[in-house]
């Protein structure tokens, strides 16, 4: 049993001891159990695309199954300031560029409301056996996933298996339905 901050730490720890390679290997297996879940059916699919200096999950080759299968791919720009995320569609004329916190973000494009969304890949930290995560505690998600219809799907995507319990959840917390890691798919 851990808290946030704990889980934060111990997270940031384990990622930044991953060399290139591991992640994209780690990577890769995320992208290769995502198929097995029961989602293809579904349009609308948002994903983020990876903070490098992070280390977090490269979702370049979620990104290409969702283009192989015909999906319609969002993914969002942030405002610091409102904690709002404004949500695009992502085509060949999407211009990408890092904001302040070298997060990759659309420049502009056509803005999707959050209730057409039908599947959330959540970036996270850490999560435990009960489908609670830990973000970077800034609460964009959490506010994001509130905003979306009630049977969205929302997936956390990790390299680390879930931790026992996280100790400091609050009723804000939005639960993920999956996380998918490189050895496993945990169902909530």
């Amino acid at each position: 049993m851990k808290n946030k901050k704990e889980l934060r730490l111990k997270s940031k720890t384990l990622r930044n001891s991953l060399s290139e390679n591991e992640i994209e290997e780690m990577s890769l297996a995320v992208a290769n159990k995502i198929l097995t879940l029961p989602i293809w059916e579904k349009t609308y699919f948002h994903i983020f695309l990876p903070i490098t200096e992070q280390k977090e999950v490269n979702t370049e080759f979620i990104l290409h199954l969702l283009s192989g299968k015909d999906k319609e791919i969002i993914v969002s720009k942030a405002d610091f300031e409102t904690r709002n995320m404004t949500h695009f569609l992502l085509t060949d004329n999407t211009r990408i560029k890092k904001n302040a916190y070298n997060i990759p973000e659309p420049v502009d494009g056509i803005e999707v409301p959050s209730h057409k969304i039908d599947v959330v890949f959540v970036p996270l930290l850490a999560f435990d056996k009960k489908g609670h995560r830990v973000g970077y505690g800034k609460g964009f998600y959490d506010k994001f996933l509130s905003e979306c219809k009630p049977d969205v799907i929302k997936i956390g995507l990790s390299f680390f298996e879930p931790e026992e319990l996280i100790t400091d959840v609050f009723e804000g917390d939005v639960k993920l339905d999956y996380c998918v890691t490189p050895n496993a798919v945990h169902s909530f």
